[in-house]
């Protein structure tokens, strides 16, 4: 008896890689000339949406009510507080052994420049002075740009982002569901972020509500399906 592998024909092909895969097996299951400029593409977008949202003033995502919070005490900008936030978040991932890729990498610097960047070309007359129908088309198009842009990363298949790690690590290590395990740890980032003066609106709980239903509905139509060669026995 020995062991094979053989393609699948593409109508079987899993739509997202394995979790375990490492950053070089992700990179082996080819197509990198769609793969990589839609990771970028798609992470540039979610600075974006996390700049528009916070122009708006009505309340950001809960990992950016940490953000707000914590850049509020440092000599930094939001977009900065985010990359260190990102790479203090890596460092929980080294006792849950969770395998960074390239995406992961990426996320943990493109998200905060692009913050920064898009933040900088906003018209002044964007934001929490601006009348209330104009900040909510804002915290509207950050939420709804936001759920194209995660879509876009999470199907480029390069690596999951620091925080989506530290959600997919404590679930596996503790054995609940990934819903619950987002949930709790959600809670405490925005109570944490909440106790050092952080933001929370009504776009955070529109955030909560809408982020996963969008995500889960556009990540078919953009997700890249890869050939992923399926063991058989002969």
């Amino acid at each position: 008896m020995t062991t094979t592998s053989v393609p699948r024909p593409a109508s079987q092909q899993p739509l997202l890689l394995p979790a375990h895969l490492g950053p070089l097996a992700q990179l082996r299951t080819g197509r990198l000339a769609r793969r990589l400029p839609q990771l970028l593409v798609g992470l540039w977008l979610y600075g974006a949406s996390l700049a528009l949202m916070v122009a708006s003033g009505l309340g950001v995502p809960p990992w950016g009510v940490l953000d707000v919070a914590v850049s509020a005490y440092l000599p930094l900008t939001l977009g900065e507080t985010i990359v260190l936030t990102s790479f203090v978040v890596l460092l929980l991932w080294l006792p849950l052994r969770e395998v960074p890729g390239i995406g992961t990498l990426a996320n943990a610097v493109l998200v905060g420049l692009s913050t920064d960047a898009t933040l900088a070309v906003l018209p002044g007359s964007l934001g929490p002075d601006a009348a209330l129908g104009v900040r909510v088309a804002l915290v509207a198009a950050g939420v709804l740009l936001n759920g194209v842009a995660t879509a876009l990363y999470i199907g480029a298949q390069l690596g999951r982002g620091p925080r989506d790690g530290l959600m997919t690590g404590l679930a596996r290590v503790s054995g609940r569901s990934l819903r619950l395990v987002r949930t709790c740890l959600e809670v405490v980032v925005v109570l944490v972020g909440l106790a050092l003066g952080g933001p929370l609106g009504a776009g955070t709980v529109l955030y909560a509500l809408a982020i996963g239903p969008l995500a889960q509905r556009l990540l078919p139509l953009v997700a890249v399906r890869l050939d992923v060669p399926a063991p058989s026995r002969q």
